[in-house]
């Protein structure tokens, strides 16, 4: 890019021979006799270097190119080695929504308004001052061969200004990256989360940053320099249309006529020799996010969290077929090419590192350096060169070889650190650029499954699940015991035609605290007139956090097992009080075979208050704050129906700074409800609690998902918390008729 310089200098004309380069015995160019300024507004390019100067600078503009192309085809090599994914489908609607993601700077923003500015204030200064200076080449390389110039008249005055007023955000939004990047945010602190005796250093990102910024900077300052001083020789009327040309002109013209040529030439090959070295330098530094983010906003699935990818398909054996597919990731080549991608289109913002549960818990899971590592290892196994990046010393958890046999679910990420990753994807929904952190954990995952790397309590309730199809260790006769008490019979649906099948869930079937909740569900809905049944013994754990666990072959057990079960029965559409066993049912069961529609029952509530077949009989006046389930907000987008149910009973409902999209992970997810958490500093659930408790006199802190329930009771308790935690549908109990 040459925004102002380059190529692009507005050069004034001369008459007669060029003067030598740095010649201070040559006076300054005259403007020719008899020109009125605004005869034809114009410029003319390179006219006063010499014809060795301007070959020198086009022979370093094509080295520049051939740097660029040589450290881009590096990369291209390395995304080839990794396994393939078809991530070209519908590509044109692909291109559109990156674009206007990028146009829009909307992923950037979000969460981040001071950056988000800032970023928007570069990309566009340095889209519009790329286009002028593509222009620029255009008339001055190829158009003046057809006599045709695009830079003259009224044309060459509105290109004027527009590249002033864009050069001037350009560099705004720069100073105000720096200004970041000096005050350090939390997100911007490149301190690893597993790093305590100081082994690794990390020193060259923060220099690879600034030797970014500032030369964007370098660029853009110097641009407006050499404008001003070009201006400063004759100061024609017309040049007004470039107000801070004209304006650093004027200053400049109280400067003697040699001192001013010769600065412009000087400073000329200074903005020259910035532009071809930043076109250069983009494929081995963090310059290159400007093409790979672009790419992996193409490339990247929204929602990717919801349907975990299937194993990869095993090697291709003598007779064309493929062996047995492989148990996730163990060296580098495992991963796919999308996911090669990932680790480049990182730009270290940091959002994910500040997002993470597993993080604010105090473990060594950090999305960021998980992400960084993997690019790091494959920079140095697959032979791509980065020039700034981290280093490691005597001790620290990185693997001497660098070759592809290394176990990087072991050697290169620590298992602890994978085990601690609660699958929320919080990472995935801050990331800017379309990082999708959750796949390659679960694939890396299902590799330490494979291998027998699990925590004890885990290893036991897979064995649970595999036994029983729950993690409880309870027979599949009882499950539906929690129906023993209500006032009237539950049907099976397996016997019995219904309009919803209530798929329980485990929590919601075996543990005592929520089976109370259970009961409640069920009795609204029996005042309300829904036609409901479950499918009883039949039933089995859904296998949501089974897959995200990485033991995709139980899963597999535990779908094919129900999805029996539900053809087994007559109904119209699925319910469910687990949004864990709702997203794998609306998304990972329909490749199972299973298409149903399926509601949580947040939904199906709000539907039978606002059809009037659930009065409400008792207003609500409680202060309650509401907190958003992952698998329900985030992974299904589904935010409002549980504030609708609360706005009908009345309650006045606070939320929490994290809602919506936004919600902090209680913590239980990705199997880590089975594990040992001694790891964790401080659980997130009761981070959660005294979140909550900043709002003021919250009276109540309304869940709306089993495992939530059960983790923030815990929570509360723990903190002696003045909060009380209830289910939502203990709300609704109070307020209509069920109660009655």
């Amino acid at each position: 890019m040459a925004p102002r310089g380059g190529s692009s200098a507005r050069d004034f004309a001369v008459v007669g021979n060029a003067p030598r380069l740095f010649d201070r015995r040559r006076p300054c160019l005259p403007l020719p006799v008899n020109l009125s300024p605004m005869e034809n507004p114009t410029r003319d390019i390179f006219l006063h270097l010499p014809t060795w100067q301007q070959i020198t600078f086009y022979v370093l503009g094509g080295a520049s190119c051939v740097v660029f192309v040589h450290g881009f085809w590096r990369r291209i090599h390395k995304y080839r080695r990794g396994r393939s994914v078809d991530r070209f489908d519908g590509l044109a609607g692909r291109i559109w929504r990156a674009t206007v993601t990028i146009l829009t700077n909307s992923t950037v923003r979000r969460g981040d308004k001071l950056g988000g500015l800032a970023h928007a204030m570069i990309l566009w200064g340095f889209i519009f001052l790329f286009i002028g200076t593509c222009i620029v080449a255009l008339d001055h390389d190829f158009l003046r061969f057809f006599d045709v110039k695009l830079l003259e008249g009224s044309f060459y005055l509105g290109f004027s200004l527009v590249l002033d007023v864009f050069g001037v955000v350009f560099i705004a939004g720069i100073v105000l990256m720096i200004a970041r990047r000096v005050q350090k945010p939390k997100q911007l602190d490149y301190t690893r989360a597993d790093d305590h005796g100081g082994h690794y250093d990390r020193s060259g990102y923060v220099t690879d940053d600034m030797i970014f910024l500032w030369l964007l900077l370098i660029i853009g300052v110097t641009g407006f320099l050499v404008e001003g001083l070009r201006i400063g020789q004759t100061m024609p009327d017309f040049e007004r249309w470039s107000p801070v040309g004209y304006g650093l002109g004027a200053m400049f013209s109280e400067m003697s006529a040699d001192a001013v040529f010769n600065a412009h030439l000087w400073l000329w090959w200074v903005h020259g020799i910035a532009v071809v070295s930043f076109v250069a330098y983009i494929p081995y530094s963090k310059m290159m996010h400007i093409v790979t983010d672009a790419l992996n906003l193409v490339f990247t699935n929204e929602g990717v969290a919801r349907n975990l990818p299937k194993l990869p398909p095993g090697p291709v054996g003598e007779d064309g077929k493929a062996g047995a597919p492989a148990m996730g990731y163990s060296s580098i080549t495992d991963f796919t090419w999308k996911e090669l991608l990932d680790f480049d289109a990182c730009t270290k913002c940091g959002r994910c590192h500040v997002a993470c549960p597993a993080h604010a818990a105090g473990t060594t899971l950090s999305p960021r350096d998980l992400i960084l590592d993997l690019r790091t290892f494959a920079n140095d196994a697959l032979g791509t060169p980065e020039l700034l990046k981290q280093t490691f010393s005597e001790g620290s958890h990185w693997p001497q070889e660098r070759g592809l046999t290394v176990d990087v679910a072991a050697e290169v990420v620590r298992a602890e650190t994978l085990w601690s990753c609660t699958t929320c994807s919080a990472c995935v929904e801050s990331c800017p650029v379309g990082v999708e952190h959750l796949t390659s954990i679960v694939q890396m995952r299902r590799h330490l499954v494979d291998q027998g790397t699990v925590d004890d309590n885990l290893q036991n309730a897979l064995m649970s699940l595999g036994d029983y199809g729950n993690s409880f260790g309870q027979s599949p006769k009882k499950r539906h015991r929690w129906t023993k008490g209500l006032s009237f019979k539950v049907k099976d649906a397996r016997k019995t035609e219904v309009d919803y099948l209530w798929f329980v869930g485990d929590f919601a079937s075996y543990d005592p605290r929520i089976q109370a909740l259970s009961r409640q569900v069920a009795e609204v809905f029996n005042t309300a007139g829904v036609d409901f049944g479950i499918l009883a013994d039949g039933e089995r754990n859904a296998g949501n956090d089974v897959r995200r666990v990485g033991e995709e072959g139980l899963f597999e057990m535990l779908a094919e097992e129900n999805v029996k079960a539900l053809e087994s029965a007559t109904f119209q559409r699925v319910v469910t009080t687990d949004p864990h066993s709702l997203n794998t049912l609306r998304n990972e069961y329909p490749d199972q075979g299973a298409t149903h529609a399926v509601h949580h029952y947040t939904a199906v509530l709000a539907e039978l208050l606002r059809d009037g077949r659930l009065p409400v009989t008792n207003r609500l006046n409680y202060k309650v704050t509401y907190h958003d389930p992952c698998y329900l907000a985030r992974y299904n987008g589904e935010v409002e129906a549980p504030r609708e149910v609360m706005r009908a009973l009345g309650l006045d409902l606070h939320d929490m700074p994290r809602c919506g999209a936004n919600t902090l992970c209680c913590g239980a997810g990705g199997g880590r409800i089975w594990m040992d958490t001694s790891n964790e500093q401080q659980r997130t659930s009761e981070q959660r609690i005294e979140e909550a408790m900043t709002l003021g006199e919250i009276q109540y802190f309304v869940t709306a998902c089993p495992k939530d329930y059960a983790m923030y009771t815990d929570a509360a308790k723990a903190l002696d918390s003045p909060i009380v935690v209830k289910d939502l549908i203990e709300l609704v109990t109070e307020a209509t008729e069920a109660a009655e």
